[in-house]
């Protein structure tokens, strides 16, 4: 079968015949439907499932067969964090630095700042290929932030660039018909921009070579920073649909607290179609009862015509005394959101297609 051979061809042999066999049920399965909620003011009738960094709770964060099984497990779009290399190149790695996630430190001793951390930003796209990429570890210490996750010191991973997530994703969807779509963040512009770095433009021209033009492109940006939404919006005019990311307190001069307050709302709808909080922003406290709390921030953004998709689902980092059922039902039906960032794709996959089938037969 095509399909399955170029499934197999993209991978890495280890996860190639688990990869295979999903391609196959992805092949079969109804064809996955994009968010509807993009344009501001719409709603959905099912959330989007977000692949967040790839099918990241299986396979390294970033990596191509990441990306490949999050595919195969239903997701409507592949979530990439972006960064800049000394010479100019997007590349799909969520950090600043390289030391988290490559072996950096053996392949190019003295290179680090005073810091003793290795940016991205002072290393070329060929220096970047020579890197082992693996699963997630704490630089200092060396521990693995997920030990039941695929171990650090397996496979031959590799950094990926923003046109090589976007082939493998169009690839894909010409192969087993589907429409996915690819859901990229800009990380810390300031900082690129200190480096003589056009992050929005760097952007825009990788998907506008790719066709990702227009309100109707299967593509959404998301940022942290207002400033570069704000720049692609209003001075690069682009109609694609933007979020803006909302964490907890201050931090780069960026007050998201007072984003949370209905002027907040209010001035992000100006420039934004949507809004990517925090999940804990939503569900703000479980009491003593195991319930939850909830906040009235998605019925807030939605009456602005704001999509809400918070992050980010963890099946194997839940809170105590939840399962991973139980954490989607909230999220997912009881606060309504448009859609969540996943680690693992498949889960929330199941339970949308369980839900979906009690309500059928009620």
């Amino acid at each position: 079968m095509n399909a399955n051979t170029s499934l197999t061809r993209l991978i890495c042999r280890p996860v190639a015949l688990a990869l295979t066999a999903l391609s196959l049920l992805s092949a079969c399965a109804p064809e996955s439907e994009p968010d509807a909620a993009v344009s501001a003011g719409s709603t959905v009738e099912r959330p989007a499932i977000i692949a967040h960094r790839g099918a990241s709770g299986y396979l390294p964060e970033h990596s191509q067969a990441a990306f490949t099984l999050a595919y195969a497990q239903g997701a409507d779009y592949l979530e990439p964090d972006l960064v800049m290399t000394a010479d100019g190149a997007l590349v799909v790695l969520h950090d600043l630095y390289l030391d988290a996630v490559t072996d950096v430190r053996e392949r190019f001793p003295g290179r680090a700042r005073e810091d003793g951390l290795n940016y991205v930003v002072d290393f070329t796209l060929a220096e970047l290929r020579e890197l082992r990429m693996h699963e997630r570890i704490e630089p200092e210490s060396r521990e693995q932030r997920y030990p039941a996750r695929f171990p650090a010191d397996r496979g031959r991973f590799q950094i990926m660039t923003l046109a090589e997530l976007i082939e493998l994703t169009q690839g894909l969807n010409q192969t087993l018909g589907r429409d996915v779509g690819i859901y990229p963040e800009l990380k810390y512009p300031p900082h690129h921009s200190d480096h003589g770095h056009d992050m929005a433009a760097a952007l825009m021209a990788v998907l506008e070579n790719y066709g990702y033009v227009g309100q109707d492109a299967n593509c959404v940006i998301q940022s942290f920073y207002p400033a570069v939404l704000k720049q692609l919006r209003f001075e690069m005019d682009v109609e694609i649909p933007l979020v803006q990311l909302i964490t907890t307190g201050t931090h780069d001069g960026i007050d998201y607290e007072a984003m949370l307050a209905p002027e907040g709302l209010d001035q992000i709808a100006t420039y934004a179609d949507g809004i990517g909080p925090y999940w804990r922003l939503i569900v703000t406290d479980i009491d003593a009862s195991g319930s939850p709390r909830f906040s009235n921030l998605v019925s807030e953004a939605q009456d602005r015509g704001l999509i809400v998709h918070p992050y980010t689902f963890r099946a194997d980092a839940l809170p105590d005394g939840v399962d991973a059922d139980t954490k989607l039902e909230w999220l997912l039906k009881d606060s309504g959101v448009n859609g969540l960032f996943t680690d693992q794709p498949d889960v929330m996959r199941a339970f949308i297609d369980d839900t979906s089938s009690q309500q059928s037969v009620d």
